[in-house]
């Protein structure tokens, strides 16, 4: 398998939060709280997850999940899932 271009990787979150949450890519900061600045719900968060698990085809451990709370600390968090596969 192909490594995954890991400075792609902020701008495929962006993408896939905007899409989420129906907004712009650019309208989301990257330490911009998804629920109190973006209005994420649980069910939002949960669907940003599996999108993201299936697109680099990793798995994301629950107990990490309330670790994603703004888009730089996602990004974070998945680079450093990615670099350990």
């Amino acid at each position: 398998m192909a490594k995954i271009a890991v400075d792609k990787i902020e701008t495929e979150i962006k993408k896939i939060v905007a899409e989420i949450l129906e907004t712009e890519p650019e309208k989301i900061a990257s330490d911009a709280k998804f629920v109190e600045d973006l209005g994420m719900d649980s069910m939002m968060a949960l669907e940003i997850m599996a999108a993201i698990e299936k697109k680099y085809r990793i798995a994301i451990p629950e107990d990490m999940l309330p670790k994603f709370t703004t888009l730089d600390q996602t990004v974070s968090l998945i680079k450093e899932i990615v670099s350990k596969k």
